[in-house]
């Protein structure tokens, strides 16, 4: 009897009282243009998923039917969504509503970024999930506070977030790192390759952009209720204040950072993975300051180099009178790397058998570099100033960020005992600011893509599609004969031809120094060229990587090219010393890289597999009697200085104070550094080494941040001081 009471009750109440409250409460309504606004929305999304159906049935992950039904079922309610409109009567509900609305959009908001970051929800931690939630509500109550409207928070903080993650996804997948702020500052940079890429929109891209336009649809249908002046001021005060407050906490204290809010600097993908894009990329801004090390003294900077130098030899075993001051030519190869390093790889046939058969007159070893992927300029910047980009903020660049005046490095410590000084890059001389910094560093010539062919060429390929094959016709119609490209870049043989030519015309009364950085094997490893054999393939992999067969296929080219140059100064009578290393890893399939190493995924790698992801090899030859050895590990910021040791010149005492620093820790990078005796340490981790590394930072700074108070003795020989190359010369070398 009472159960039956009960049931009438309920029934009742979904007969009659439900009805009743939403019809005295809510009124659906609708005009013919939202009718047909929602109707274009729903066929629009409908084509463009049908079109791009293959995004979701070629990934291999078990849900993708089940995405792929919510995609095509998207089109519909964002129609829907479009065409409706619900509007709450009661002038307290709606109030409330739009309150708790804005309360609840964030979790809509962070499905979206998460999405573009191939991530679910439920995959963050909690800390990640409360830091995006938090960040989100306080974009909204700034926009609020500073508007007093609903609606702009809704429409201006979604199009930036979404727009961010358009980067970081697609930023993922071309070079497999995230979107970094830094990365702001090299958009000019990555414009020069962006065309070598492939842009169509991945699931990720097109699930987040339906909910992206669900978002911007009920932002543009939302009305800010009238409140009176009083809920007006306090509630734009509150939310004001409320993000003030934690904003200054944040990024003027500690509190944040000692909770564990920061990015994880061990590893920026895994920390994005756990933390979201959204928190991590803001968590990034607050290290862009480069500060100054905690009790950092100039006047003590010859004491940290004397305690570590002294007793070092200070002659160069070659200083004797007359004696003639070898070549010097150093190449930092693009992407070059033996991936054997990361585990078990077999392939068809050895792609670099010249490299691995140099032993005569060689010293030749494992490379740690600062950077995956991408960031040649880092890598560069570590070799040519002998500072680790460790002591940088995470994610920056040193030569968009902190090259501004003249400063130490290889090139003025040759130019002191009298060297030439030539540049040479076979791509835009703007690439990473590099035409201002090496005005800065002293090279006298710097010969770039735009001194080699007509520049014309490369927007006329540009604006036909970018395809390869076209641009090599057009090198074919006007440069005959030259065999300059592989795929669109400059070949490694081509470069080391121009760098021949350019030793063969130089000045023979003083010694010649050359830094040649190449382009061939840069990212972008997808379009199949008529101007390249692709021969090597792995086969201790479960299937075939595209990415990375065409990779290892141009580490055969760039052997063989080496092999040309090493030949060629062979036969040259200057004693002359070479050194080549690879800038970087490449980013082929994450999944070629997961199966070589071992592992499920590279998110929650050890230390030292970690670290093994930035190895590459270097290589110093000479054509005269030098030391053979092999180095197991060095890290880029120290192989400079062993090249000066190597050729036997002069260098300054900071170089010296490298060397002998290298054989407690060999390597100093940015995942952390290894000791002599094997040990990996994170830069979290408590050493033995904590007040040698903080010596080395307050060095390092004081040679890039205090040029008031710089210490040349400590940098510079023979009393050379760099000045930053005549701007009308340098101008000319860029070839316009």
């Amino acid at each position: 009897m009472q159960l039956g009471k009960a049931w009438n009750t309920i029934l009742g109440f979904f007969r009659n009282t439900l009805p009743d409250f939403l019809k005295q409460n809510f009124e659906i309504t609708s005009t013919k243009r939202s009718k047909i606004i929602g109707s274009v929305i729903c066929v629009v999304t409908l084509i463009a998923v049908i079109l791009d159906v293959n995004a979701y049935t070629s990934q291999d992950f078990a849900a993708k039917w089940l995405l792929l039904a919510f995609a095509l079922f998207c089109p519909f309610i964002l129609g829907f969504a479009a065409a409706f409109s619900v509007v709450i009567k009661n002038d307290l509900f709606n109030k409330i509503w739009h309150m708790v609305f804005m309360l609840l959009m964030p979790f809509v908001t962070i499905t979206m970024t998460e999405c573009l970051n191939d991530v679910f929800i439920y995959n963050m931690t909690y800390l990640g999930f409360l830091g995006n939630y938090l960040l989100v509500i306080i974009m909204y109550f700034i926009v609020f506070a500073l508007s007093g409207s609903l609606k702009l928070s809704y429409l201006i903080v979604n199009p930036i977030l979404f727009g961010l993650g358009v980067a970081h996804s697609y930023i993922m997948d071309f070079r497999g790192t995230p979107f970094l702020p830094m990365d702001f500052l090299s958009a000019k940079t990555a414009a020069g390759v962006a065309n070598t890429y492939n842009y169509t929109p991945t699931y990720k891209i097109m699930t987040a952009a339906m909910i992206f336009i669900f978002i911007m649809i009920i932002g543009a249908k939302t009305v800010t209720p009238k409140y009176n002046l009083i809920t007006k001021i306090v509630a734009r005060v509150f939310t004001g204040t409320f993000s003030s407050v934690l904003l200054i906490l944040f990024y003027f204290t500690s509190i944040f950072a000692d909770m564990g809010v920061k990015p994880d600097f061990w590893n920026q993908t895994r920390g994005y993975h756990n933390y979201g894009f959204a928190f991590s990329f803001f968590c990034n801004t607050k290290y862009l300051y480069m500060s100054e090390p905690s009790n950092y003294n100039p006047d003590e900077i010859k004491d940290y180099v004397g305690s570590v130098v002294d007793g070092t030899e200070s002659k160069p075993k070659n200083e004797d009178d007359g004696y003639v001051k070898p070549n010097i030519i150093c190449i930092m190869n693009e992407s070059l790397s033996d991936l054997q390093v990361l585990g078990n790889l077999t392939t068809n046939e050895d792609y670099m058998p010249f490299m691995r058969s140099l032993t005569e007159n060689t010293v030749k070893g494992n490379l740690y570099v600062p950077v995956i992927g991408a960031g040649t300029s880092n890598t560069e910047f570590e070799f040519l100033t002998g500072h680790t980009t460790a002591f940088l903020p995470s994610g920056s660049n040193a030569y968009m960020l902190y090259i501004k005046n003249p400063i130490a490095s290889l090139v003025s410590t040759l130019k002191g005992q009298g060297y030439s000084a030539f540049a040479l890059h076979p791509y835009y001389s703007t690439g990473w600011n590099r035409t201002d910094v090496y005005n800065f560093l002293g090279f006298d010539k710097f010969t770039s893509l735009e001194n080699i062919l007509d520049i014309s060429l490369m927007r006329e390929y540009q604006s036909n599609g970018s395809d390869p094959n076209f641009l090599q016709s057009l090198i074919d119609q006007y440069y005959p004969g030259s065999n300059m490209l592989i795929r669109q870049y400059v070949s490694d043989s081509y470069s080391y031809k121009l760098l021949i030519e350019d030793y063969e015309n130089r000045d023979k009364s003083v010694p010649y120094f050359a830094f040649n950085v190449t382009m061939q094997n840069h990212g972008g490893y997808t379009s199949s060229c008529v101007n390249f054999d692709e021969s090597i393939y792995a086969t201790s992999v479960s299937k075939a990587y595209t990415k990375a067969n065409k990779y290892l296929s141009l580490v055969k080219a760039s052997d063989n090219a080496f092999k040309e140059l090493i030949e060629y100064f062979s036969n040259v009578k200057e004693p002359t010393v070479i050194c080549m290393f690879g800038d970087h890893q490449p980013n082929v399939e994450p999944e070629f890289i997961s199966e070589v190493m071992g592992v499920a995924n590279l998110a929650g790698l050890t230390p030292e597999q970690e670290q093994s992801r930035h190895i590459t090899p270097f290589i110093i030859w000479a054509n005269y009697d030098i030391e053979e050895r092999t180095v197991d590990k060095l890290s880029s910021n120290y192989l400079s200085s062993l090249v000066l040791q190597t050729a036997g010149v002069k260098m300054p005492e900071y170089n010296k104070y490298l060397l002998k620093l290298s054989e407690t820790l060999p390597v100093i990078d940015t995942v952390g550094y290894i000791d002599n005796e094997n040990n990996y340490y994170k830069w979290s981790d408590v050493s033995p080494y904590s007040h040698l590394l903080d010596e080395c930072e307050k060095i390092q700074y004081n040679n890039i941040f205090d040029q008031a108070n710089i210490d040349s003795e400590i940098f510079y020989i023979n009393g050379y001081v760099p000045k930053a190359t005549n701007e009308e010369e340098s101008a000319t070398e860029e070839g316009g």
